[in-house]
């Protein structure tokens, strides 16, 4: 049996190196993730050691995906060596300073400039797509299609009355609700159109020593909206819905990022109907995350997040004018 299914993250990372002192290497704390995350230290300079709950092959997305970007000229971590028996790779270590805790730490005028920063970098990975057509990335190959998304709402009702509420849904509300998650679900894969990170949230983004911006976590990237970055940015984790006026501005932002890359001009009036949907969809799904880990692993500090992402899911379907099933059970 392999080394990587029978024995810990820790064990398998210093049998690699060939250590027993464990005092160089520090264990790092994953948000929400399956894999084991720890900095090392090659020859003075610091890495990252990624360890996988199991061994993989080349096939992985994570190498599969780091390459994309690269080649695409995205702020990614390059990776130094790969152990595929013992299912870790190394790669480059950008620091400490994630995104999240410098935005909530920063003046208002520096929060914007960031935000636009990062709204530059979603523009960007969108003018990726055809890259990701032509090295045939596992990223061209998946895609937000109607059997993703709904699998992702269904995920989202499982969990919040499930594991949160303890709530049993009448059997006429449950076929009410997924009539409505269907319906969005097919409605959003008709958008799916280009290269999307697919959690591109101030998390997942890191500031290096230059206060460079660099993006993590993005072997899950996919086809999908032109919205969903962009939603997932200005309203995962938000303890407030941003004002009109805020988000307004971040929209059109963005989509003149898109027209100075020579990116297909998007009509206004079809890009806000988008976005809402988009909104009631990335959302909804995040709080499935949320509830799953608060009410299952006992991560209460993402509860805090759920009531303002509903009202953010709410405010869309009023705008729309649809979907009154989610509206009057997801008004808490």
């Amino acid at each position: 049996m392999s080394l990587a299914f029978t024995t810990s993250a820790l064990y398998r990372l210093k049998d690699f190196l060939g250590k027993t002192d464990s005092s160089r290497i520090e264990r790092l704390t994953p948000d929400a993730s399956t894999r084991e995350f720890f900095r090392i230290h090659l020859d003075s300079k610091p890495a990252i050691a990624c360890v996988y709950p199991e061994r993989f092959d080349e096939s992985l997305p994570q190498i599969d995906v780091t390459n994309l970007f690269l080649k695409s000229g995205l702020p990614v971590a390059r990776i130094f060596d790969v152990d595929y028996d013992r299912g870790l790779l190394l790669h480059e270590d950008f620091g400490d300073r994630i995104l999240r805790d410098v935005l909530r730490d920063s003046d208002s005028k520096t929060c914007d400039d960031l935000l636009n920063r990062a709204i530059s970098l979603i523009a960007k990975i969108q003018k990726s797509t055809q890259n990701a057509f032509t090295l045939n990335s596992i990223a061209s190959k998946l895609k937000f299609d109607e059997e993703k998304l709904l699998w992702e709402l269904n995920f989202f009702k499982t969990h919040y009355f499930g594991s949160v509420k303890k709530k049993t849904l009448s059997k006429e509300t449950d076929q009410q609700i997924s009539q409505e998650f269907t319906e969005l679900s097919r409605e959003l894969e008709g958008f799916a159109t280009v290269l999307t990170h697919r959690d591109f949230h101030a998390a997942n983004l890191m500031l290096d020593d230059e206060d460079n911006l660099k993006i993590i976590d993005h072997q899950d990237a996919r086809i999908g909206s032109i919205t969903y970055d962009l939603v997932s940015l200005l309203l995962d984790r938000i303890t407030e819905v941003p004002t009109e006026e805020r988000l307004t501005n971040k929209k059109n932002f963005f989509l003149n990022e898109r027209e100075k890359l020579g990116l297909e001009s998007v009509k206004t009036q079809r890009f806000e109907y988008e976005f809402d949907l988009m909104t009631i969809q990335r959302c909804l799904k995040a709080i499935g995350t949320f509830s799953n880990q608060a009410g299952n692993f006992g991560k209460i500090e993402y509860v805090q997040y759920i009531k303002p992402m509903f009202e953010a899911v709410v405010e869309a379907c009023t705008r729309l004018d649809k979907f009154p099933v989610i509206q009057r059970n997801f008004i808490i």
